[in-house]
């Protein structure tokens, strides 16, 4: 089967009535329709020969060509069955090669496995809905992986909320953790009439790149439990936001003076590296409260 006119939304909803398939919007489905967008953003990525690049949710594959057109060595992350079975046909030629490799099912779940069973990815792209961007930024950098470089294409709210800095309207939990091992800065806008089927809403691409002198912490699962509880109610102070996380009895003051903050701080004026401060603090105080047990 050959490739389908990436840049005809007739073209592709042709294929897909033919295959008796139709998009699922659970799956938040969209194809990039404007090959200038789609090159603007592969070259944001900037895969190269060799190099290991990991993307999500390839739908058709029209993001897939051009970065296997680049050489590298890519592996996709896909959901729907329908799409995986013609990603399998479209780039076999590739498959055949060894540089091109699907792994089926929900990314939240396989990506570890694939981490283990391959070489180490350097790259990182998808088109992804929020709810999946968030937990697989904050599963990944908990999990030891960090990528060198990553593009994504998210809503346009979405966007600016990961590159958002501590004090603007837009930062948040996700801020927060998306600047814990990356860089992040937004790329080019996307009105809806680039995609097929058009959103409701405008998208964005965001370049996240790897911290050339990481954030390290003691105990990440604690930093994002500590991230999320902060931000949990935005209108309450640090102070009452911690207590979610503290053994009971456990005196917060002298926690937010050895990390340098203020209890009447809210979370949205902390900086990612306030946040590690604090959780730091808070995982050796309560390693220290068991151990005087």
């Amino acid at each position: 089967m050959n490739r389908p006119d990436y840049n005809s939304p007739s073209a592709l909803k042709k294929l897909l009535d033919e295959n008796g398939m139709a998009m699922q919007k659970k799956f938040g489905q969209n194809f990039m329709v404007n090959p200038a967008a789609r090159k603007r953003i592969i070259d944001e990525l900037s895969p190269s020969e060799g190099e290991v690049v990991w993307e999500i949710g390839p739908g058709l594959g029209c993001m897939t060509e051009d970065i296997l057109k680049r050489g590298s060595n890519l592996t996709v992350f896909e959901i729907d069955r329908g799409f995986i079975g013609m990603l399998r046909e479209f780039f076999s030629d590739y498959a055949k090669k060894n540089t091109f490799r699907i792994v089926e099912g929900d990314v939240l779940k396989t990506w570890k496995k694939q981490l283990q069973e391959s070489e180490r990815p350097v790259k990182l792209s998808g088109n992804l809905p929020y709810n999946i961007a968030a937990t697989f930024i904050a599963d990944t950098i908990t999990g030891g992986l960090v990528f060198d470089r990553c593009v994504f294409t998210v809503q346009k709210e979405v966007a600016q909320r990961m590159a958002a800095a501590p004090g603007t309207e837009n930062y948040s939990s996700f801020s927060v953790l998306c600047q814990w091992g990356y860089d992040v800065r937004c790329g080019i806008e996307l009105a809806p009439g680039n995609f097929w089927p058009r959103p409701n809403v405008a998208s964005q691409s965001v370049i996240m790149t790897k911290k050339a002198v990481p954030y390290e912490c003691k105990d990440p699962k604690m930093f994002t439990k500590l991230v999320h509880a902060l931000f949990a109610s935005r209108r309450k102070t640090i102070a009452n936001n911690i207590k979610a996380v503290l053994p009971k009895g456990m005196d917060s003051e002298p926690l937010f003076a050895a990390a340098g903050v203020k209890g009447s701080d809210r979370a949205e004026n902390l900086s990612a590296q306030d946040f590690i401060r604090l959780s730091d603090t808070v995982a050796s105080a309560i390693i220290d409260s068991r151990s005087a047990e």
